[in-house]
C-alpha cells in the first residue's frame, strides 16, 4: 500500500497541540502516520513558527503556563519521534525556496492577507 504524504503548515501543526476547529482532522492524520498509512511533512521554519505561536497563545492568555509547557514538550517530542520512525519529513529551508515563496505570495492577494494576520489575538 502506498502511503499518502501530507504537507502541514504551522496553523495545522498547532491544531495537533491546541484544541480548535480542525484539531480532529489533524489528529487523524497523525494517527495515520503512526500506523504507517501516511507521512507528514513540514519545513524547518514551521518548527520555530509553531513554538512562537504557542508562546504567543500563552502571552495573550489563550494557554495557561502548564498547558503551554505541555503543548511545547509534546510538539518537540512527537516531532523527533516521527522523524526517527521515518513518518515525518522535515524539509530543509533554502534561500531559493524562500525567494520563490515570496514571489508567489506577492502575486497572490488572498495569500498576502493571510500572511499578515496573527495566529492569535486577544479576541481569538
Amino acid at each position: 500500500m502506498k502511503e499518502q504524504t501530507a504537507y502541514l503548515d504551522s496553523s495545522a501543526i498547532v491544531k495537533r497541540y491546541v484544541k480548535e476547529p480542525g484539531s480532529t482532522t489533524v489528529r487523524k492524520l497523525y494517527l495515520k502516520a503512526y500506523s504507517g498509512e501516511a507521512v507528514i511533512s513540514f519545513n524547518i521554519w514551521n518548527i520555530g513558527e509553531v513554538l512562537g505561536v504557542l508562546d504567543k497563545a500563552k502571552t495573550v492568555g489563550r494557554l495557561r503556563s502548564k498547558e503551554h509547557s505541555l503543548a511545547r514538550k509534546r510538539f518537540l517530542l512527537e516531532t523527533r519521534r516521527l522523524v526517527k520512525l521515518g513518518q515525518l519529513i522535515v524539509v530543509p529551508l533554502k534561500t531559493k525556496i524562500i525567494r520563490e515563496s515570496w514571489n508567489l505570495i506577492e502575486k497572490t492577494p488572498h495569500i498576502q492577507s493571510r500572511c499578515n494576520t496573527n495566529h492569535y489575538s486577544k479576541t481569538h
